[in-house]
Parts: structure tokens; C-alpha cells; sequence
């Protein structure tokens, strides 16, 4: 028996099958990535927090890929409001309004939010392995992997690809600002800064107030995720507890946690605060950052920091809280994995690892000292060091080598060769 609504959702959902489909798109460097990889026969899933453009990243594909595929031949479908379908419930229908048989030619399928689809790692392996014909999309809200049957079922099937809030590069191109010489723009490149941060890089919000912000990140991602997306995968006894526990990393970015003092403090036991953590972390609402050594096990074993990867509008007005934050926000641009600190508490905010070679850069939002970064380069036998800085400019020379302090806006926005764009494959596309 037809389901009339779920009809009328299939044909609204896909355009471009009536008329011509246009989409007004801003560039993300993300994209990029993903085009590289249509040509594979691989399952492409984008995943990311709520509200960073994740569906109109696939819009996108649809509207360069009609030409490859037929218009009609395409099939986009949201899970949003039909959480109990099942996947091949949407192709028949799909395939009975447009009189189609999937089975046979060239097939363009794009399911979004199919997290919320009980079992979905099942149907989209039968579906892949039967129809050689299709080329599937998929997005999620969170990791679509967390579960460890879920990677290994779906081993060599898939391509995952993380789409973050806005980097500041992006925002100021969905701003429409250009500045051709970052030396004669530098105040009014800071006071864009300054509104991104506010903003957290989410597309939607960049041109709203303070309050419209505040209501947007609390109501629309916050929340929604903590009490709504992570409760539908994960069991979550005490939900408040969860969202108490990423205020405390929201409200003291990079802070050290220890996990017995985090239990303690939230009366849960210890092995509830580290699942918090993680469950934090896989739905990409905190970033987890290792202590550095070059043993890959200690590493594992030692002390971790926590950055949000949200920021409250009332927290970047703070003077006091300042720092932090944009060290925060250095750390994400730099998608840095690790930092350093030894027995005297001597630290060093991020450490990167390029191609094998050490790079450690000190993030400063005000007063300069590189006594850490020094010991670090002379413990490691490193000839070069750097800080980032909020608009500082100078190079240090020391018997050791020399440390660059660059202006954060100077490195992000000339430079072509950035840790950021080579540092962490995995991070960009992901074999599952």
C-alpha cells in the first residue's frame, strides 16, 4: 500500500526532476577533498556536527553530477522526520513514482541523517554489494562509526569525510571579504576575527547578534544533540550529566582532565566519565588532545586535554577567558593532535607531526615567552620553532635555531603550505 506521505516527501525532496536545479553554494575546502574520491566505487559518508552544511555539501554534488547522471536518475531523501523507514522502502518508492528499476543503468543516492535509521549499517551493505549500478552518499550527524561491528562490517566499503564549523578562511569568503594586503587590512581582519569567533563558524549564524547566536548554538546544537541526536545511539542514564560535563570543557577550554577527579566531581563512576568523554568527542562537541612523546603507547597512557569545539558569544567577551579561546581556536585551524609538558609543568601548546619531522608552535594571544618552546626544541634537537601569535611579528635567533612568531592571520590566510592541509590524512578521508 502506497504511503502518500512518504510519496509526497520523495518528490519534494528532489527538484531537480520537474525543473532546472540551481544552488547558490560557498566554497568549502572540504569539498574538494570529496570530489577527489566520486570516481571510486567506495560508499561516500560526510559526517560532522549538526548545522555545518553537510546537506548542502550534497546538493552540491547533485548539482555538478546531473550531466554525469541523469536528472531523474538522482535520488536524494532526508531521514529527519522518517527515522522507522527502512532504506529500501525509500528506493521502491522511489522507483514506483518515477518508473524506475534501480537494478539496471546508473543510479546517484544520497541519504541524509541515515544515523537516525535503526540498523542502517545492514541495509546500506546490501544495498552496495547488490547494485553496482548505484553510487551512494550517506551523512550523519556524529561518526557514523562508532560502533566497532559497524567499521568492521562495513571494512572497505566506505569513505568517511568530517565536515567542520567554518575555518576563518571560509568565513570570510561566505562574508564576501577580501583583503588583497593583510598588513593594510590588519584591524579590520581582527574585528572579523573577533565576529567569527562569535559565530563559532556555523554558515548559518555568521551575520547575526549576540542573541540570535547564544539561542542558535544552545537550542539548535547543543541540546539537540546531547538530549536528542546521542541518546538515539548511545544509552545516556543521566543526560544532564553529559551536557554538565561538556559545559566544564566549554566553560575552561584546554583544560587537563583527570578522568578519577571528572567522576568524582560529577558523582558517576569512572568508567561512566570516560564513556561521557568519548560519546562527547565522537559527536564532535569536544576535541581530545594527547600529551606528545615519541612513543606511540605513552602517548595513549598520558595526560589528555579537552577543547570545545563550540564557543558561547558571553564566554568570547570575556577578557579573562580570551586566551583560551583563541587558543582553541589556533588548536582546530591547526587540527593539532598533541602537546607537550614535562615534570616542571614547562609547556608547549601544539605539537605537529608533518612528514615525520616535529613542529612546535606556542599559541599567544598577548605577552610572548618562549622559554617552553626553547627546551622543547633543545629536548627533541630541533632547529625551528614557532608562534602563533594574535599580531605580533618577529623571528628569535638562539644558538639552537630560531623561533618564527607570525601573526595567526598572516600564517592562515598567505600561506600555501599549511601543517593544516597535509598533517592528518585520516582526517580527511578515512577507509572503513
Amino acid at each position: 500500500m502506497e504511503n502518500i506521505e512518504l510519496t509526497e516527501a520523495v518528490q519534494k525532496g528532489n527538484k531537480w526532476w520537474k525543473e532546472k536545479f540551481e544552488l547558490e553554494f560557498k566554497h568549502r575546502e572540504i569539498y574538494d577533498k570529496i570530489k577527489r574520491f566520486l570516481h571510486t566505487r567506495q560508499i561516500i559518508a560526510i559526517t560532522g556536527l549538526r548545522r555545518t552544511g553537510k546537506t548542502t555539501i550534497m546538493l552540491k554534488l547533485i548539482a555538478d553530477l546531473i550531466g554525469k547522471y541523469k536528472a531523474e536518475n538522482i535520488l536524494y531523501f532526508s531521514f529527519d522526520d522518517f527515522k522507522e523507514e527502512k532504506l529500501t522502502t525509500i528506493i521502491k518508492t522511489y522507483e514506483r513514482l518515477m518508473n524506475k528499476d534501480t537494478a539496471k543503468g546508473n543510479y546517484l543516492i544520497l541519504f541524509d541523517e541515515i544515523q537516525k535509521v535503526n540498523g542502517w549499517e545492514e541495509q546500506i551493505k546490501r544495498i552496495y554489494d547488490s547494485n553496482k549500478g548505484i553510487k551512494l552518499f550517506i551523512s550523519g550527524s556524529e561518526s557514523l562509526f562508532i560502533r566497532k561491528k559497524l567499521r568492521e562490517n562495513l571494512s572497505g566499503r566506505m569513505f568517511e569525510f568530517h565536515v567542520k564549523t567554518l575555518n576563518f578562511r571560509e568565513y570570510l569568503l561566505f562574508k564576501n571579504k577580501t583583503f588583497d594586503n593583510i598588513n593594510l587590512y590588519k584591524e579590520e581582519i581582527l574585528r572579523e576575527f573577533n565576529s567569527f569567533l562569535y559565530c563559532s563558524g556555523f554558515p548559518e549564524i555568521i551575520n547575526e547578534n549576540k542573541e540570535i547566536i547564544e539561542k542558535y548554538l544552545v537550542d539548535n546544537v547543543i541540546d539537540k544533540m546531547i538530549y536528542k541526536d546521542m541518546a538515539q545511539i548511545f544509552y545516556i542514564k543521566e543526560p544532564a550529566i553529559l551536557e554538565q560535563i561538556f559545559k566544564i570543557i566549554l566553560n575552561d577550554p584546554g583544560q587537563i582532565i583527570n578522568i578519577e577527579g571528572l567522576a568524582n566531581e560529577s558523582n558517576i563512576s569512572r568508567q561512566t566519565a570516560s564513556l561521557y568523554l568519548d560519546y562527547l568527542e565522537k559527536a564532535f562537541l569536544i576535541k581530545k588532545v594527547y600529551a606528545f612523546s615519541r612513543n606511540a603507547r605513552k602517548t595513549q597512557r598520558r595526560l589528555k586535554k579537552y577543547y570545545p569545539l563550540i564557543f558561547l558569544p558571553n564566554l568570547v567577551e570575556n577578557p579573562e577567558k580570551f586566551g583560551k579561546i583563541f587558543e582553541t581556536s589556533m588548536i582546530l585551524h591547526l587540527n593539532a593532535d598533541f602537546f607537550w609538558r614535562d615534570t616542571y609543568k614547562n609547556e608547549v601548546d601544539a605539537v605537529i607531526v608533518k612528514e615525520n619531522k616535529i613542529i612546535p608552535i606556542e599559541i599567544k594571544s598577548g605577552k610572548i615567552d618562549c622559554k617552553a618552546l626553547k627546551l622543547f626544541m633543545k629536548i627533541f634537537n630541533l632547529n625551528h620553532g614557532m608562534v602563533l601569535s594574535y599580531q605580533q611579528k618577529d623571528v628569535i635567533k638562539f644558538d639552537r635555531g630560531e623561533i618564527e612568531i607570525i601573526p595567526f592571520y598572516e600564517y592562515f590566510l598567505n600561506s600555501n603550505d599549511k601543517v593544516t592541509d597535509v598533517v592528518k590524512v585520516s582526517e580527511i578521508v578515512e577507509e572503513v
